[in-house]
């Protein structure tokens, strides 16, 4: 199959680079930046036109989309552009892959919960109440390619990390590598995501619906699993934990970790409290076994020193 990744110089972008080179499909990987030494199409994913081109020049069959707006903070004062990146982008891409009946997986994210307590794992059945723009317009991606009635797979993820990008674990390794001591807050719970983890789920999912169009001999309407996913890595800790496990993997240990309130970190945006997924689902569905946040925190670090 042909399977077309937007966001491909992003992090997960950069993990299913990692991830196709295994495969025996063919990966067009575009961004709206060439990055030297990435084979890069560009493509902007908030021109319509330009998609339909390419999809039907490359024969898309499958469109990942690991693009989108995250800076949740700049989100709040930026809901405009985040608006077009979270939610009429992916709806571009939803109508673009129905018209050649293909499926999207598109990644969404824990931030569209937060607004109601809880303090049990998230479905994929429970209601979105984001608190901020970020939120809000990835809650409105989800339901924009919904609408549009195509096939699709949308996978919730939470904190995702890798080797590549800007992320929590590498802001971490550098803070506690130089400071003497770090406040990090321990009120906000959920579960990390090594990207390279959710790259190979995504790949999962690809083979599972390749199978499903073999079976039906590529004359089919309605992909038996479409819906809402959540995806992260196994078990639940805190922000501070995270930090704790991300400077003893470094070898960072001189530096003193505190935990802290989140109240001592003013942000335009309240961050939900408990976010963890539940991921029955998913793994029912495609049968995954998922790593536990420790193992594979240690594997991504360990990846960065080498």
């Amino acid at each position: 199959m042909n399977i077309l990744v937007t966001g491909a110089n992003g992090q997960l972008g950069n993990e299913m680079r990692i991830v196709a080179k295994d495969s025996e499909d063919k990966y067009i990987f575009t961004d709206v930046v060439e990055v030297e030494g990435q084979d890069t199409t560009i493509l902007d994913i908030t021109d319509l036109d330009a998609i339909r081109n390419l999809v039907k020049e490359q024969n898309v069959n499958i469109i990942v989309n690991c693009a989108a707006y995250t800076n949740v903070d700049a989100a709040e004062s930026n809901e405009a552009l985040a608006e077009k990146l979270n939610a009429e982008a992916p709806k571009n891409l939803a109508i673009a892959v129905k018209e050649v009946n293909g499926l999207l997986i598109h990644v969404s994210t824990d931030y569209v919960f937060g607004g109601e307590p809880y303090n049990t794992p998230c479905k994929e059945d429970q209601k979105g109440t984001p608190t901020g723009i970020y939120g809000k317009t990835k809650l409105h991606g989800e339901q924009s390619i919904i609408a549009t009635n195509c096939n699709y797979v949308i996978l919730r993820t939470a904190w995702l990390y890798s080797e590549f990008g800007k992320n929590f674990v590498k802001t971490m390794l550098n803070l506690t590598a130089t400071k003497p001591q770090l406040k990090v807050v321990f009120d906000q719970a959920g579960t990390p995501t090594y990207a390279l983890d959710l790259a190979k789920a995504i790949a999962i999912v690809i083979d599972d619906y390749k199978k499903e169009c073999l079976e039906y001999n590529h004359q089919w309407s309605l992909y038996s699993k479409n819906g809402i996913y959540h995806f992260s890595n196994e078990g639940v800790c805190s922000w501070y934990d995270f930090t704790k496990m991300i400077a003893e993997y470094a070898g960072t240990t001189e530096c003193e970790i505190l935990p802290c309130h989140s109240d001592e970190f003013p942000s335009p945006v309240k961050r939900p409290a408990y976010s963890v997924l539940d991921k029955t689902k998913i793994k029912q569905a495609f049968g995954l076994i998922i790593p536990y946040w420790t193992d594979s925190l240690k594997k991504c670090i360990n990846n960065m020193v080498r």
